[in-house]
């Protein structure tokens, strides 16, 4: 199988995960207990004007009617206007505005999980039972077992008032003052010292959110590290007079990645799932909250465009995570279906 044929088969087979996805997206919304109409008028509404909102809503129609409208707006990507949060502003103005503070944040919380958790446990596999190595796997459990949302209540609680806890030491007047919550100002990053004030401000969350794919990478990589310095290559090369630094980075580092390429491309479900939280508490008003906001206001069309877009970027992370593979991985190939 080529490897044009091999993308085609996999974009062919991410269309039913879609329609799946949206599918029960729309249940969800449509069926469940949420009310845009409600939320429009507010606890003083009168029924008259109850009925007419949901009238010109379509909230009236009958099911299968808005069923084939949503889908078909959403296939189509007219993603439609707010109804609640900002009426009449369409949806990409809004996903435009708060995407960058959510990719910021990703991108650091990616970057942490990463060039930390990863090299903590390739470092702690090549010096099994040491004190490092016993450091390295107990610290990997504890940031894995703390869940994002108390970690993140607790750190805003710390730095809200390191003066009190760290002989005096002030974070937030530290480099450059910047307040524990609020987004980010990334309006001018050419300028460096907004620059390091927009780090300085995501670095907590960035930490927290991914503390958790830190602790997986760090004992997914230790374990990768122990199995391939015992395997029969490494002790072929070894026996063959192969240097240690080449041993290390030519055939252990790249057979240890094998197994944490899932970990690393399913950081994307974690920035979902995630950044709901950790941007609610640090106020850092990303798509995270732009979708909580959306969910607890009742305002469908956001709600249906923000689940379409996270449903796009996991089916195209998988996409991603196959084609690491082929790369990574010599035995792993395109041809014969492999």
């Amino acid at each position: 199988m080529s490897r044009w044929s091999y993308f085609a088969r996999r974009l062919v087979m991410s269309i039913p995960v879609l329609i799946l996805g949206t599918t029960i997206t729309f249940m969800i919304i449509r069926v469940g207990p949420l009310d845009p109409a409600a939320a429009i008028l507010g606890p003083t509404g009168n029924p008259q004007a109850y009925e007419r909102i949901r009238e010109q809503l379509g909230l009236t129609q009958p099911l299968w009617k808005q069923y084939y409208h949503f889908m078909l707006n959403l296939f189509t990507f007219h993603l439609g206007q707010s109804w609640v949060i900002n009426p009449g502003t369409n949806a990409y103005t809004l996903i435009l505005q708060y995407a960058p503070r959510t990719i910021w944040l990703g991108f650091w919380s990616v970057l942490i999980a990463i060039f930390v958790g990863v090299p903590l446990g390739f470092y702690a596999g090549l010096n099994p039972n040491t004190w490092s190595d016993y450091f390295a796997s107990f610290g990997g459990i504890v940031w894995r077992a703390m869940p994002n949302f108390w970690l993140a209540v607790i750190l805003l609680a710390v730095l809200s008032q390191t003066q009190d806890y760290f002989f005096g030491f002030n974070w937030q007047n530290w480099l450059v003052h910047t307040q524990v919550v609020g987004p980010p100002p990334i309006q001018n990053l050419s300028d460096p010292q907004n620059l390091l004030a927009a780090i300085k401000k995501i670095a907590p969350a960035a930490l927290v959110l991914g503390s958790s794919s830190m602790g997986n990478e760090m004992r997914i990589g230790r374990t990768a590290v122990l199995e391939t310095v015992n395997s029969s290559y490494v002790e072929t090369a070894r026996a063959k007079g192969v240097p240690p630094r080449s041993l290390v980075w030519k055939h252990i580092f790249r057979n240890a990645l094998i197994p944490l390429v899932p970990v690393i491309t399913g950081e994307a479900f974690i920035l979902l799932g995630g950044s709901v939280l950790v941007e609610t508490v640090f106020a850092i008003n990303g798509l995270g909250y732009l979708f909580f906001q959306a969910a607890i206001q009742g305002d469908l069309p956001l709600i249906g465009s923000l689940m379409f877009i996270f449903i796009l970027l996991v089916v195209g992370v998988n996409i991603l995570q196959d084609f690491l593979y082929t790369i990574i991985d010599p035995r792993v190939g395109y041809e014969g279906g492999a």
